[in-house]
């Protein structure tokens, strides 16, 4: 007996299962500060303090380039113009390829390359707390 995949969904939801949601796909916060080590040398996430590049406290939904005290390159302040907002989007965008995205930005890194450490991270930053 053949079953398609519609119909093993559609037995799903009868069975009130569902669809894994974008909430079971939001990240690990624990594993993001573990990944979160490799920005640690100029970034901080649990206060608000700028080091080598601006603090990440409550960086999601910020507007992009606006942390005070602290010089951004004209390339991120440009950026800002086009893109105003570090959304999740923004930031995935951003993690894989800084470079790439903002061109001449003067972050170094070259960008997490995994999907999961990007998710991870991205849920660190969203509450860094809930990693202790």
């Amino acid at each position: 007996m053949r079953i398609s995949l519609s119909m093993m969904f559609g037995a799903l939801i009868v069975a009130g299962l569902s669809a894994p949601t974008a909430a079971l796909a939001d990240g690990d916060a624990v594993a993001g500060a573990k990944v979160f080590k490799k920005c640690a040398a100029c970034h901080t996430a649990t206060e608000e303090k700028n080091k080598v590049g601006p603090h990440l406290v409550g960086i999601i939904d910020r507007p992009i380039a606006s942390v005070e005290g602290y010089k951004y390159s004209k390339a991120m302040t440009e950026h800002a113009a086009e893109v105003p907002t570090w959304t999740v989007e923004a930031l995935n965008a951003y993690l894989h390829n800084p470079k790439g995205v903002v061109k001449g930005t003067k972050m170094a890194f070259a960008g997490l390359k995994k999907d999961d450490d990007i998710e991870n991270v991205i849920a660190y930053l969203k509450d860094p707390a809930a990693a202790k």
